[in-house]
């Protein structure tokens, strides 16, 4: 199960930091790169979440931490869109 998985990953000719997922729809890390942007994403959400404060009200929520978090996804969705290999819909490895 995990072969075939390795073997998509390594059949990457155009080195694109993020290839289409095997099941679904979005991207995966394929390369060093694209797994520190993920790295450098999710130790930016985790900042996020440790500075909200317990008695913020709504409106600081939404201007401390889901604006932010919005932005950030979206420079994510950016960076995987700009180099990885256009997303797609497949549902496992194509037969050959």
């Amino acid at each position: 199960m995990l072969n075939p998985y390795l073997e998509y990953l390594k059949d990457n000719p155009n080195n694109y930091w993020f290839k289409a997922k095997l099941y679904g729809w979005g991207w995966m890390p394929a390369k060093w790169q694209g797994w520190l942007v993920l790295l450098v994403y999710t130790a930016a959400v985790l900042f996020l979440a440790f500075r909200v404060e317990d008695n913020l009200t709504e409106e600081n929520v939404l201007s401390e931490f889901i604006l932010p978090l919005l932005g950030l996804t979206l420079i994510l969705v950016l960076i995987c869109y700009k180099t990885g290999e256009s997303p797609k819909w497949q549902w496992g490895l194509k037969k050959k």
